[in-house]
C-alpha cells in the first residue's frame, strides 16, 4: 500500500471511530507498526491528527488562525451561543475566555444585561462596548493566535477576580482527551480562569466535538456542563456521557454543515 493511502486509510478510521491504536490498525492493514507510526508523524506535523500514546486521535479544525476560525461552523456557534446566554442570571458577573464561539456568545447576549462582564480578550471587550454591562478587562501578554491575554501577569490579575459563572472556549471535546487546545501557556490561563468562577460550562460547537489538540485543559468532569451541538442520539454523546460529560443541548435544530469545511 503506498504511503497516501496508508494515509487516507488512517484519516477515515480516525473519522469514524474516534481514536486509532496503531497496534491494532498495523494488524489489519497487514503492515508494519513502524509504518503506522512513522505516517501518523506526518499527519501530526501536518495538523491532521494528535499523536497519543499507542496511536493517534482526531486533530481539531479549530486550532487555525484566529480570523479562519472566524469563518467556520459559524451557524453552529450561534446555537451554542444562544443555549449559552440563556444560563445568565439577570445582574450576575460573568467571565468570558476569548475565542471566535465567546463572540457570538456576545452577540446573543441582550444589550441591557446590566450585570458585570470580565475577560482577558480584547476583541471580546471591544464587542462589549454597546452593552449596559460593566467591563472589566484582564491584562497582560496577548497571544495573538487567539486574541487573549496570557501570562504570569494575566495569571497574577486572573487570581484576584471572583465570578458567577465562566464561559470557557476549547478547540477540543474528547472522550478520552477530555477539553484541550492548541498552546500550554493559553491552557494554563483557561484553567486560572476556570477556578476563580462558581461554575464552568464549555462552548462546544461541532467542529471540536470528537476532536482533540495537543494541551490538555480539564477533564470532561471538571467543569459544569458543555453546551454542544450534537444530536443526542449519536453515539459520541454517548462516549461523552460515559466519560463524564454533562452535555446541554441547544434548542435550536442543527442545520446541514454548509459552513464548515472553511480553512482549517
Amino acid at each position: 500500500m503506498l504511503a497516501a493511502a496508508r494515509k487516507d486509510a488512517l484519516l477515515e478510521r480516525l473519522h469514524r471511530d474516534g481514536r486509532l491504536v496503531v497496534k491494532d490498525v498495523a494488524l489489519e492493514l497487514g503492515l508494519s507498526e513502524d509504518s503506522i507510526r512513522r505516517d501518523l508523524r506526518e499527519l501530526d506535523a501536518a495538523g491532521l491528527a494528535v499523536r497519543v500514546y499507542g496511536g493517534a486521535l482526531p486533530a481539531s479544525p479549530a486550532v487555525a488562525d484566529y480570523d479562519a476560525r472566524g469563518r467556520v461552523a459559524r451557524s453552529s456557534k450561534a446555537r451554542v451561543a444562544a443555549a449559552a446566554a440563556e444560563l445568565i442570571e439577570p445582574g450576575a458577573t460573568v467571565l468570558l475566555d476569548g475565542g471566535t464561539t465567546t463572540l457570538a456568545l456576545v452577540d446573543a447576549l441582550p444589550r441591557s444585561f446590566a450585570g458585570t462582564v470580565i475577560t482577558h480578550s480584547p476583541t471580546i471587550a471591544a464587542a462589549l462596548l454597546h452593552h449596559d454591562a460593566e467591563v472589566v478587562v484582564i491584562g497582560g501578554r496577548v497571544f495573538k493566535h487567539s486574541a487573549v491575554a496570557c501570562g504570569s501577569a494575566a495569571v497574577e490579575a486572573a487570581q484576584r477576580i471572583s465570578a458567577d459563572i465562566f464561559f470557557l472556549g476549547v478547540t477540543g471535546v474528547h472522550p478520552a482527551a477530555g477539553l484541550t487546545t492548541g498552546d500550554a501557556d493559553e491552557a494554563a490561563m483557561k484553567r486560572v480562569l476556570a477556578e476563580r468562577a462558581a461554575e464552568t460550562f464549555v462552548l462546544a460547537s461541532e467542529e471540536k466535538l470528537g476532536a482533540a489538540s495537543r494541551f490538555g485543559i480539564l477533564p470532561l468532569d471538571g467543569v459544569t456542563g458543555i453546551v454542544a451541538d450534537l444530536d443526542p442520539a449519536t453515539p459520541l454523546a454517548a462516549d461523552l456521557e460515559a466519560a463524564g460529560a454533562h452535555l446541554r443541548y441547544p434548542s435550536t435544530p442543527k442545520q446541514p454543515r454548509s459552513d464548515v469545511g472553511a480553512p482549517q
